[in-house]
């Protein structure tokens, strides 16, 4: 599992400080997990896969290999994981930007999103 969390770590393109950061634990306990001084505890793995969306069996075994690092999901998938971790992880003015922003697209009627939609593919066109 050490050689795994090393290369999720470089995947993410995340120091041990910024791992440790995400899952609220010290760098120098990555680090022992990366040199396998530790082993994380069940509870550490399951945080580290739902942090990053990793896939459990791949992240203990190496089961699938480097197809099967992440969870296969759908944009709205990410989109909702998103959504909750801004919520509960940012500034109060980030979230309150983002539930203002929420309340704008709440109140937008089903027929102008096919426009709207349009327009964000324009804007990226031009990024």
């Amino acid at each position: 599992m050490d050689e795994r969390l090393k290369k999720l770590r470089r995947i993410l393109d995340l120091t041990q400080q910024e791992f440790a950061d995400r899952i609220g634990c010290k760098r120098n306990t990555i680090a022992k997990y990366e040199t396998n001084t530790n082993v994380p505890s069940t509870a550490v793995i399951t945080l580290i896969c739902k942090t990053f969306n990793v896939n459990e069996s791949w992240l203990r075994t190496g089961e699938g290999g480097e197809e099967n690092i992440f969870v296969k999901i759908t944009p709205y998938e990410k989109a909702y994981n998103r959504f909750g971790y801004i919520m509960e992880n940012s500034s109060p003015s980030k979230k309150a930007a983002l539930s203002m922003l929420l309340e704008i697209l709440y109140s937008v009627p089903d027929e102008q999103w096919e426009m709207i939609m349009m327009q964000y593919e324009e804007i990226k066109k031009e990024g």
